[in-house]
């Protein structure tokens, strides 16, 4: 009889979960037959396939090489989510921060895990995404940089070619902290070099300063039209990194901070009131900023207001790639309210949107049982 039980709570559940997946899929396909039309030289398919994803974001950017565990990675594709962005330790691909041995075992790496994804039904982005090393580099020497950016991708394409074209994707450089007129000039020929490498291959690129909404009209389209065009969206800092894991940052200060920021909501005024009575002005500070900037549930779709009018003058695929709150101190309904503002504005606009992440601080995981989110789910993935 408990056998019996069991078996039909299981069908129950398992009933429940398709049900689930078809108004998902549903929803997906009526927002993809919306926004269907000219994609500027991005196949439709692409186009399609990063409309819902996930970083990995410890996977290929460490010296471990090592995944989530499979059945975890099952898991998320059922959920709904089609693509994965994979960010990869770019110092550790690039000869002048490491051996060949170094670069060649983390391109086996890359490898490795493009064909796990592949098979498991995701498309990928490759991303490199370097550290303090490159980074340094980047900022004082522009040839040598340069000259690193394309060893890494003379290795990464590589790998890239031994998979179904319209499966990888290659995303040239995470956040580039450099001057907007020098990114676009490199860009350029960052763009040319691994179009060579990789005739087919859909491209993504990004602005300077974080990839923000607002530094994306100081950036020009490429010529070519195989791009998807990529934005990071944290706003407002003081609400999605609360109690940042730097002590020294002053958000490390800032707890149970609601969102939308209102500042007449009572734990607004409360929390005012305690950085006040300690006397913390630099948290204080960028208390204040975001509370003056703030103030309604539009707030996410006023911010990416700049993004908006840059796809309407280029005709430019967009997707917000990065996004997420960290969940040490931000109140769950309120991080829950942040996430599903993000989704509806890009959706809105006919954008995709890759969520940060997987696990670790910003993670769709619970750490106590490894379990996915389900509330975390349910915002990202609500049928419209």
């Amino acid at each position: 009889m408990i056998g019996v039980r069991r078996v039909a709570a299981a069908g129950a559940v398992a009933r429940a979960i398709i049900f689930m997946m078809t108004l998902v899929w549903a929803a997906q396909a009526g927002a993809q037959s919306r926004c269907s039309g000219p994609t500027s030289g991005v196949p439709e398919q692409t186009i399609a396939a990063l409309a819902r994803g996930i970083n990995v974001s410890n996977w290929t950017e460490n010296a471990r090489l090592q995944g989530p565990r499979p059945e975890l990675l099952r898991i998320v594709r059922s959920a709904g989510f089609t693509h994965i962005r994979l960010p990869v330790a770019g110092d550790l691909v690039m000869h002048a921060f490491s051996p060949q041995v170094t670069v060649e075992r983390q391109l086996a790496g890359v490898d490795a895990a493009l064909t796990e994804l592949i098979g498991l039904g995701f498309h990928v982005s490759v991303d490199l995404h370097p550290g303090e090393g490159f980074g340094r580099l980047h900022r004082d020497d522009p040839k040598s940089s340069m000259a690193a950016m394309i060893d890494a991708w003379s290795g990464l394409a590589r790998v890239i070619r031994k998979h179904p074209v319209e499966r990888v994707f290659a995303e040239l450089l995470n956040e580039p902290d450099v001057a907007p007129d020098r990114w676009q000039s490199e860009v350029e020929q960052l763009a040319a070099f691994v179009r060579g490498q990789l005739p087919q291959t859909t491209l993504i690129v990004g602005p300077t300063y974080w990839q923000r909404a607002d530094s994306l009209p100081q950036f020009r389209p490429l010529a070519d039209r195989n791009v998807v065009y990529a934005l990071h969206f944290y706003d407002p800092m003081v609400f999605t990194h609360q109690g940042h894991w730097d002590p020294a940052n002053p958000l490390s200060r800032i707890h149970d901070l609601p969102f939308p920021l209102v500042a007449d909501d009572p734990a607004v005024v409360r929390l005012r009131s305690e950085l006040i009575a300690r006397g913390d002005t630099q948290a204080l500070q960028a208390f204040d900023k975001a509370i003056a900037q703030s103030g309604s549930a539009s707030y996410v779709a006023r911010q990416l207001v700049p993004a908006v009018a840059w796809q309407e003058r280029y005709a430019r695929p967009l997707i917000i790639n990065e996004f997420g709150v960290f969940k040490q101190a931000a109140p769950r309904d309120s991080r829950l309210r942040w996430l599903e503002s993000v989704v509806d504005s890009a959706e809105a606009n006919c954008w995709g949107w890759t969520y940060w992440e997987l696990d670790q601080g910003f993670g769709l995981t619970d750490p106590r049982t490894g379990r996915l989110d389900a509330d975390v789910i349910d915002a990202l993935m609500h049928p419209r």
